[in-house]
């Protein structure tokens, strides 16, 4: 599936949609209605049927929320999208707020008192609905879950669920048959004293049955809902129309296959039975179905999340190949990049076609996965940047091109950033990326013992642009699937606290960046998988570390070597000797010729 730049909303939705969202509130009794960015399965990138807050009032943005009263409405976002966001959305129809300032539950502390607003509790975990309840607690208002959500009565012509047809994910792929993962999850419920786990979630049904599909955009994803016995039997849940014929043989007897429709009756027949659940990613809907059907909630992580974010050894040696393989067709598009673009000065639907080009030329790219920020000057100086018509520019001497892309492969998912200089970088523009690459080096080279979280690594990126006065208002990592999606939890790096100690197999991006609005971007992405704890010489304790994944080289024009140390300068002649070393059979002629010289020690 080809990226579009074409834009899919106006901001004229507002003014629009408003007040029919507004009518069918006041039929049902409501004074305000809630709307999350996230679907029924808690997705983050969605299909175009579940995308209602952008057909509410334009935003796109892949983390959001909108709120609706009689007389105001307001959409809210985070510093990623700040920019965008004020472009999307209509502001004489909405006041746009920060998500991360309080957000939505700051803003319902503000509603009249015995205001009634209304929510759809199939889109809201628990854990998110806490909050909100507590706001409208203090503002003496009341949340009131809804049958039929507001929204979706209003919205005329709304697409259809998405079918796309669910397929085996090979063993050979993936490292260990269903079987065995079930019977391994269904020993970690024992263990949790529970007779059966719901599972929402689409990449853990993905990684639990050994399928895949493609509901979801760039993410080989089917939507569907699980429940997984403690004896390793499961339930399936699914849309018949998306079931393949090979589908029943490959999940075998032990698994039942049913309609979605089923999965609500299936819950409220498990009355006295421990049922566990996670509140971060089941919706409320499932906690009160089984509530009603007399169960035994038992309130824990997802069984699957774990065991899905520490790869096995198939699927790191597949992610590895899969890294070589795409750093062959990145190098490609970076020689591209540094001899015809400096001349012809292309514009960003160019640069993310031939990008996409290089990749599909592999053989074995089954997808995109994620749309490509191609940003050029001021457009990469907006962290998640799409080109779209309106906003496309084209390349300029004197700035720098922010490139941010990956590919979905059956074996393994990439994402990487590179940063290229347009002519003849300034002395400021090296200054800048020599510091993010200094962070970039420091998060890849790191020890740390068993336990250690990415909250307690994040500074570790960003203290090169602290101690100069800069920051940047993004996570430094995030997790990354296997032929799953291209964010994944729960491991993370960033500033915000997180208990998930990095594991041994979990894949997580290095992206630190640097950002001066209205000029351009720098930002420097690898993904990196942990590594088993060993010894150091000397010392006492074993200690993880990360592998690099990804493979392409850095643009030496933009590197200071005077600010680097002589570990940081040794870390990129070696980095960029294992680039040549695997990359480099790959290709041939003058792009050969290029990476050897890209890639010669400093």
């Amino acid at each position: 599936m080809r990226q579009t730049f074409d834009e899919t909303t106006d901001p004229s939705f507002g003014e629009k949609h408003l007040p029919l969202v507004r009518a069918r509130m006041a039929a049902q009794g409501l004074d305000g209605f809630l709307v999350p960015h996230e679907d029924e399965h808690q997705n983050e990138y969605l299909p175009e049927a579940n995308e209602r807050l952008a057909w509410l009032s334009g935003f796109t943005g892949s983390a959001g929320a909108g709120a609706v009263l009689k007389d105001r409405a307001a959409v809210f976002a985070d510093g990623r999208y700040t920019v965008q966001v004020r472009a999307q959305v209509d502001a004489k129809q909405f006041e746009i707020l920060d998500l991360t300032d309080g957000g939505v539950a700051a803003w319902l502390e503000g509603v009249p008192a015995e205001s009634v607003i209304g929510y759809d509790p199939k889109l809201h975990s628990p854990d998110a609905l806490a909050a909100l309840e507590t706001a409208a607690a203090k503002a003496g208002a009341e949340l009131k879950p809804v049958d039929s959500n507001p929204l979706d009565e209003a919205w005329e012509g709304r697409p259809e669920q998405p079918r796309a047809p669910v397929v085996p994910h090979e063993d050979r792929y993936s490292g260990e048959t269903s079987a065995d993962k079930r019977a391994r999850i269904g020993r970690s419920l024992k263990d949790k004293g529970a007779d059966v786990a719901v599972l929402t979630a689409p990449s853990s049904i993905a990684w639990l049955f050994n399928i895949r599909g493609g509901d979801v955009i760039r993410t080989p994803l089917p939507l569907a809902q699980a429940l997984v016995r403690a004896d390793g039997t499961a339930q399936l849940f699914i849309d018949p129309r998306k079931v393949t014929n090979e589908l029943p043989g490959w999940l075998s007897k032990a698994v039942e296959i049913e309609a979605s429709d089923a999965f609500a009756s299936a819950l409220e027949s498990l009355s006295g039975r421990r049922v566990l659940v996670d509140p971060a990613v089941s919706s409320a809907w499932v906690f009160d179905r089984l509530q009603a059907g007399g169960a035994k909630v038992i309130r824990a992580i997802d069984p699957c999340a774990i065991p899905r974010a520490a790869k096995n050894s198939v699927e790191i040696e597949g992610s590895r190949q899969a890294h070589i393989r795409d750093g062959a067709a990145l190098t490609r598009f970076l020689h591209w990049v540094d001899t015809t673009a400096q001349q012809t000065l292309p514009d960003e639907r160019e640069i993310a076609e031939t990008l996409e080009r290089f990749r599909e030329e592999t053989g074995a790219l089954k997808d995109l996965s994620f749309d490509t920020i191609a940003g050029s000057g001021p457009n990469g100086a907006l962290p998640h940047y799409k080109p779209v018509s309106r906003t496309i520019r084209r390349m300029e001497k004197g700035s720098l091109l922010l490139v941010d892309g990956g590919g979905q492969y059956l074996d393994g998912t990439t994402d990487v950033t590179r940063t290229m200089a347009v002519g003849e970088p300034s002395a400021d523009q090296r200054r800048m990326y020599t510091l993010v690459l200094k962070g970039h080096i420091a998060m890849a080279v790191v020890r740390f013992p068993a336990g250690t979280t990415g909250h307690q690594l994040d500074a570790l990126a960003r203290l090169p642009l602290w101690m100069q006065g800069f920051d940047y208002d993004h996570g430094t990592g995030h997790g990354v699937g296997s032929y799953l999606g291209v964010h994944e939890g729960p491991q993370r790096i960033a500033k915000a606290p997180n208990s998930q100690p990095l594991l041994t197999g979990m894949i997580l991006s290095n992206e630190p960046g640097y950002y001066r609005e209205g000029h351009w971007g720098i930002r420097i992405e690898t993904l990196q998988v942990v590594t088993a704890p060993q010894a150091i010489a000397g010392g006492e304790r074993p200690m993880h570390g990360f592998e690099q994944l990804t493979l392409a080289p850095f643009d030496r024009r933009l590197i200071d070597v005077n600010l680097l140390t002589s570990d940081e300068r040794a870390y990129v002649d070696a980095y960029h000797a294992e680039v040549q070393s695997k990359v480099g059979p790959l290709l041939a002629g003058e792009v050969g010729d290029w990476l050897r010289t890209q890639t010669a020690p400093l």
